[in-house]
């Protein structure tokens, strides 16, 4: 069962990946999801590099024991776009990586267009 989720998943990741792409101007906000952490990264396809990272292993995320795994998302969220107006950046595509656009990953998204991020 597990290895037909993974498929599925890899084929609509495959069916985003062909229409969003990322430039140094307007790079690709790739989330990624594992069952404890989540990890956010903006990439420019260009040149293939990431140019800005967060995730829930940082710092002053990972001191937080009492929160669940939503409210670290919106911690990330909130860092990966103070993270991004800091280095110049203010439009991004985002990248869901195949994963449905509610819960983890949509708070991301929601806590990085409040703090500054046009997604």
């Amino acid at each position: 069962m597990a290895l037909v989720k993974q498929e599925r998943r890899l084929k609509i990741k495959r069916r985003i990946r062909k229409k969003v792409f990322g430039t140094q101007d307007k790079p690709r906000m790739s989330v990624y999801r594992s069952n404890k952490n989540i990890f956010v990264q903006l990439v420019d396809d260009v040149s293939q590099k990431t140019l800005v990272a967060a995730s829930s292993l940082e710092k002053d995320i990972a001191e937080k024991k009492d929160i669940t795994k939503i409210e670290q998302a919106e911690l990330v969220g909130k860092l990966i776009a103070e993270k991004a107006v800091k280095a110049g950046i203010k439009d991004v595509v985002f990248d869901r990586n195949g994963y449905l656009y509610h819960g983890r990953v949509r708070k991301i998204a929601d806590a990085a267009r409040e703090n500054g991020l046009k997604i």
